[in-house]
C-alpha cells in the first residue's frame, strides 16, 4: 500500500514522477514549483528564501494554552492582536474539575478577546480545528496554532502547530524562523475499499514513516489522481494525523470538492486552485495506493504500533503477549497490565469505543458509523460507545438528517463537542481497560490512567467505521471491511447560524479600556533568571525509553485545570513517569535560591571541588539547576507546558541524543532551557543525582559555539563529555542568554 522512495524526484504536470533531470530545470529552480515553496516564500519576510522569517495569516489556540500566551504577550508589551486570533474552548471544558477555575479561564479568554480584538468560541461550540476549517482557512494562507494537530492542508492552508511562545512572537509582530524545509511528495492513487476510513490511511502512514524519521520536520505535499477520489472530510481526517509522522506541516492540491466546501461555508472567495507547477522537485516520495488499504488498529502505546485488524485477529496471542511483556518492562511489575486477558474464546473483547475530536468527530465518520449501527445494538454489558461531533454545526446536521437518531437507537451516547477523550479529560477507561478510539493519539497514560497509583488502562486507535463494526458485534474487535453495510447517502449541510449567535468576533474591534477578568487561579510567572557564566546541573530524571512524549513530561487530564497556574501545574511534571522528579528538582531549586543569597550548600561546594580549586569563588558565577536526560524527548503535543513546567521547577538544561520534534526543542529554548544533545556514539551511563558542569556556557551561547566540552561528575569523579547546541538563531541565543522569551522582550524593550 505504501512505498517510500528516499531520493529526489521531479513531478511533471502533477502526475508523472521522473528521477532523471535531463532537459529539466536544476533542482533549486524546480523546487519553486512545489505548492509548499510557493506558500512559504509568500509568507517569508527575511529576503532570504533559505532562512525563513514567517508571518502567519491567523492564529488558533484553545483553553489550555491561550491564557499563558496572552499573559506572556501582555507582560511583553501587547496592546492589541495584529492578526486574527481565534480562541476556542474545547480542552479545559469540564468545569466541575477543580471547582470554578476552568470557567475562570474562559471568562478571561472572552475579556481578552474584547480587550485585544480576538475571536472567542464558547465552550463546547467547536473544537479548535473544526472551527479553523470552517471559518479561518484560506487557500494559500498559513495558520499557526498552539496545538500540534494544527493541520489544514487539505483545505489549501498550511497549518503549523507550535508551543505558545511562537504565537507570542506573532502577537508582538515578530516572526517564526526556520530553514527552508524539505518537501516530500505524497502521491495518492486508487480508491479506498468500502469500510476503509481516513484513520486507516493515517495509521498506515504513521507506521511507515515514524520510526525511520522519513518525514521529520519536512512538508508533506499530497497530489495525485487518488486525491479526487477522497471527500474533503476524508482528506481532513488524514491531514490532521500527519502530525503523528513528525512532519512540520502539509499541503494538498485543491479541486472542485474543496471549492464546494468553501462555498457551503459562505467563503467562496477564500478558495483558490492549488497544484504543483508543470515541473516541481521533491526531496523524497511516499506512494500510497488507496485501493490496497486495509482496516487498521494502532495498539498501545503509539500510533505507529500498527497492524491490519485482520492480521491482529489472526495472531492475537503472540502480538498481545509481546505488548504485555514490553509494558511490564516499561512500567514495572507493580502495574498490572494484561491485554492478553481480553482474549475470550480466541477473540479480542474491548471495553469502550470513542469517536471524537479533530480526526474522528467529522460528519462523514459519524454518518458511516451510524449506517453500520443502523438496526444494531451496542448491548448492555461492559462495552459502551460515545460519539462527540467536532462542532455544533456538525451536531446540528446529524440531528436534522436522522444520523443521531440511528446512533442513539443503537445505544450510542451523543456528547458535546470536546477534545477530552483525546487527552485524558473524558471517558477515562477503567483500570486495565482497553478503549478503541478514533482520536489522534494513544500515548502511555494519555487517556488518564495513573501507573504511579497502580492504575493503568490503554487506548488503541481505529477508524470510526471499524469502531462501529466492533460496537455492532458487542465489543468484539471487528474490521469494517469484513461486514456488509449500506453506504450513507446523507450530504452534509453546514449551518453557521450557531456561530453567528454565540461566537464573539472582535477582530479589528479592540477595546483597550476593557478589563481582563483574572480569576484566582490565573497567576503570573515566577522570576526566571538570565543564563549564568557557568552551569552546574543535577540530573533529576534519567529516562532511557526510545521516545519520551510530552504527555509523560506533563500529563494531560486533570492537570488541565491548572494550565493557568504555573506553580501548581509544575507539580505534575513527569509525575506519571518519574514520580521523584518534582521533589528532587524543587530541592535543587531551593539550593540555588540559597546560593544566590550567599548561602552555598555543601553539595554544591563538593561538586564544584571536583573541577576547581576555588569552589567558593566559582559558585558565585555558576548557576545550580536540575537537568532531564532522555534519549529522544518531546514527541506529541505542542503545548509549551512540557518545557515551562521544567523551567518553573528550576530545570536549566535537557540532554538527549535528539529532540523528537522541532516544537518541543523550540519550547525549551523559549523557556530558557538549554537544549543540549550528545553524539549517538556517546553512551550516557549516568544516574539521577549525578552532576554535569558546563564551564563558560554563557560565552559559548553568545558566540555561537556549537560543540561545548563539559564534565559529568559521578561518585566524586569528573568525566569528560562533549555537548552540542546546534543551529541557534541570533534571537534564540538572546532568548537563552536573557533566561526566557519574556525576559527577551523585556530586554528588547529596555526593561532588563
Amino acid at each position: 500500500m505504501i512505498r517510500l522512495i528516499n531520493e529526489p524526484v521531479y513531478l511533471l504536470d502533477g502526475k508523472t514522477v521522473v528521477k532523471d533531470g535531463n532537459n529539466l530545470p536544476p533542482p533549486d529552480e524546480a523546487r519553486k514549483g512545489t505548492m509548499a515553496h510557493s506558500i512559504l516564500t509568500k509568507h517569508n519576510v527575511s529576503g532570504n528564501n533559505q532562512k525563513l522569517n514567517i508571518k502567519f495569516d491567523a492564529l488558533m489556540s484553545h483553553d489550555i494554552t491561550y491564557v499563558g500566551i496572552i499573559q506572556t504577550a501582555r507582560a511583553s508589551g501587547l496592546k492589541e492582536f495584529p492578526l486574527p486570533y481565534a480562541m476556542t474552548n474545547c480542552h479545559n471544558s469540564l468545569c466541575a474539575v477543580g471547582g470554578t477555575i476552568n470557567e475562570d479561564d474562559h471568562v478571561f479568554g472572552l475579556s481578552a478577546a474584547k480587550k485585544y480584538g480576538g475571536i472567542f468560541v464558547p465552550t463546547n461550540l467547536s473544537i479548535i480545528h473544526s472551527y479553523a476549517r470552517e471559518m479561518m482557512t484560506k487557500c494559500g494562507s498559513m495558520i499557526l496554532g498552539s496545538d500540534s494537530h494544527t493541520r489544514y492542508g487539505a483545505l489549501g492552508t498550511m497549518g503549523v502547530g507550535e508551543g505558545g511562545p511562537e504565537l507570542v512572537k506573532q502577537l508582538l509582530n515578530n516572526t517564526y524562523d526556520i530553514d527552508m524545509p524539505q518537501v516530500v511528495l505524497v502521491k495518492l492513487t486508487g480508491e479506498v475499499p468500502q469500510g476503509v476510513g481516513p484513520h486507516d490511511i493515517s495509521i498506515a502512514l504513521v507506521k511507515a514513516v515514524f520510526d525511520n524519521g522519513f518525514v521529520k520536520n519536512k512538508i508533506l505535499e499530497f497530489v495525485g489522481d487518488g486525491v479526487a477520489n477522497l471527500s474533503v472530510d476524508f482528506r481532513n481526517g488524514v491531514d490532521c494525523m500527519t502530525t503523528e509522522t513528525t512532519c512540520l506541516s502539509s499541503i494538498w492540491q485543491t479541486d472542485d470538492k474543496v471549492k464546494e466546501f468553501y462555498a457551503m461555508h459562505g467563503r467562496l472567495n477564500d478558495y483558490t486552485e492549488l497544484k504543483p507547477a508543470k515541473v516541481a522537485y521533491y526531496d523524497s516520495v511516499i506512494e500510497i495506493d488507496l485501493s490496497k488499504a486495509q482496516a487498521m488498529i494502532a495498539l498501545p502505546f503509539h500510533p505507529s504500533n500498527a497492524y491490519a485488524i485482520d492480521e491482529l485477529n489472526a495472531n492475537l496471542e503472540d502480538i498481545l503477549h509481546d505488548l504485555d511483556t514490553k509494558t511490564a518492562s516499561k512500567f514495572g511489575k507493580d502495574v498490572d497490565f494484561n491485554l492478553s486477558s481480553k482474549i475470550i474464546n480466541g477473540k479480542l473483547h474491548v471495553d469502550q469505543g470513542i469517536i471524537a475530536g479533530c480526526a474522528g468527530g467529522l460528519y462523514e465518520n459519524i454518518s458511516h458509523a451510524a449506517a453500520i449501527l443502523d438496526g444494531a445494538n451496542t448491548g448492555n454489558g461492559y462495552f459502551g460507545l460515545s460519539v462527540y461531533p467536532s462542532s455544533q454545526p456538525v451536531a446540528l446536521a446529524i440531528t436534522k438528517d436522522g444520523t443521531a437518531e440511528q446512533l442513539i437507537e443503537a445505544g450510542a451516547i451523543i456528547k458535546p463537542s470536546f477534545c477530552g477523550p483525546c487527552f485524558g479529560a473524558g471517558d477515562v477507561p477503567a483500570n486495565n481497560g482497553l478503549s478503541i478510539r478514533h482520536v489522534t493519539r494513544n500515548f502511555p497514560n494519555r487517556e488518564g490512567s495513573k501507573p504511579d497509583q497502580k492504575q493503568i488502562s490503554s487506548v488503541a486507535l481505529m477508524d470510526a467505521r471499524s469502531i462501529a463494526a466492533t460496537a455492532a458485534n458487542g465489543g468484539v474487535l471487528t474490521a469494517a471491511t469484513s461486514i456488509e453495510y449500506r453506504q450513507p447517502t446523507n450530504k452534509y449541510v453546514f449551518d453557521g447560524s450557531v456561530y453567528a449567535k454565540r461566537v464573539y468576533n472582535g477582530w479589528k474591534k479592540a477595546d483597550g479600556k476593557e478589563e481582563l477578568k483574572l480569576g484566582p487561579n490565573i497567576t503570573d510567572w515566577p522570576t526566571l533568571y538570565p543564563l549564568s557564566d557557568n552551569m552546574l546541573l543535577e540530573l533529576t530524571a534519567v529516562i532511557k525509553d526510545a521516545v519520551t512524549t510530552t504527555d509523560e513530561l506533563i500529563p494531560s487530564g486533570e492537570t488541565s485545570s491548572y494550565r493557568s497556574n504555573p506553580l501548581k501545574l509544575s507539580t505534575f511534571t513527569l509525575s506519571r513517569r518519574v514520580p521523584t522528579y518534582v521533589a528532587d528538582s524543587q530541592a535543587v531549586q531551593n539550593e540555588d535560591r540559597q546560593r544566590r543569597q550567599g548561602n552555598v550548600s555543601d553539595k554544591i561546594i563538593k561538586a564544584l571541588s571536583t573541577v576547581s580549586d576555588t569552589p567558593d569563588k566559582l559558585s558565585k558565577i555558576t548557576s545550580f539547576g536540575s537537568c532531564v536526560y532522555a534519549n529522544k524527548p518531546g514527541d506529541g503535543s505542542a503545548r509549551e507546558q512540557a518545557a515551562s513546567c521544567q523551567k518553573v521547577l528550576g530545570t536549566d538544561a535537557n540532554i538527549c541524543y535528539a529532540y523528537a520534534t522541532k516544537r518541543y526543542r523550540s519550547n525549551c529554548i523559549n523557556w530558557g532551557i538549554v537544549p543540549f544533545t550528545i553524539d549517538e556514539t556517546t553512551p550516557f551511563e549516568y544516574n539521577v543525582h549525578d552532576f554535569v558542569y558546563v564551564e563558560g556556557i554563557r560565552d559559548a551561547i553568545a558566540n555561537g559555539v556549537e560543540d561545548i566540552p563539559a564534565k559529568v561528575i559521578s561518585q566524586g569523579k569528573a568525566h569528560d563529555i562533549l555537548l552540542h547546541v546546534k543551529g541557534l538563531t541570533d534571537d534564540e541565543k538572546t532568548i537563552l542568554l536573557t533566561g526566557c522569551l519574556m525576559n527577551y522582550y523585556a530586554y528588547m524593550n529596555g526593561k532588563q
